[in-house]
């Protein structure tokens, strides 16, 4: 069995550069939107035991477009990223992704054993340059009360995330080093202005 795997590489910048960061990404993507997106991250109830005994639990994270009223979850997973030896340019994690077409993903998360971690808001823009995404975006704060969330403030980092838009097979016919080359050519395209990187987390 093969494999599918996500291929990425991440930066931050601050609001002041958002005007330059925002024309050199628009220049060259095909597309761009706005995007708001809630994301809610599960761990199994026995991570705590898991992590003692030297394993990475497994995460579940169930996300849903806002900005879309009826875009439905979509639930996915990553496994532990490619040593940096193999892959020294990128982030290269298996990555494993269904839609949840009916009911909420939450309570199917929870179903499956799994307890909530983390909630996280994110706004700002989304591109497409080929089989590539674009995010582009500042994290909102979590209302305690409403769950709802609170809008940015002004100097709030941006971040960035470019990444394969669907899960890659490693193949001789999509081969992960032609997804590489592609996330480099972004890399390159955004030198001087704004550095993209591996990470690990």
């Amino acid at each position: 069995m093969t494999n599918h795997y996500e291929v990425a590489l991440y930066g931050e910048f601050y609001a002041q550069d958002l005007k330059a960061v925002l024309n050199r990404i628009t220049l060259h993507s095909e597309s761009a939107t706005r995007m708001h997106t809630r994301e809610v991250v599960f761990e199994p109830i026995d991570a705590t035991q898991q992590r003692e005994a030297g394993q990475d639990p497994i995460l579940l994270r169930c996300k849903k477009d806002l900005s879309e009223p009826r875009a439905g979850w979509v639930m996915f997973c990553y496994l532990k990223p490619e040593s940096v030896r193999q892959h020294p340019e990128a982030t290269v994690r298996p990555w494993a992704t269904c839609q949840v077409m009916t009911g909420d993903a939450l309570s199917f998360a929870s179903a499956l054993g799994y307890v909530r971690r983390t909630q996280v808001y994110k706004k700002g823009y989304s591109f497409r340059r080929g089989h590539l995404l674009i995010q582009m975006f500042q994290q909102e704060q979590v209302d305690p009360k409403t769950q709802k969330p609170i809008p940015a403030h002004a100097d709030t980092l941006w971040e960035v995330e470019v990444k394969t838009a669907n899960p890659v097979r490693n193949t001789q016919e999509t081969p992960l080093s032609a997804s590489i080359d592609a996330i480099l050519e972004v890399q390159l395209l955004m030198k001087g202005l704004l550095d993209l990187r591996r990470q690990d987390v």
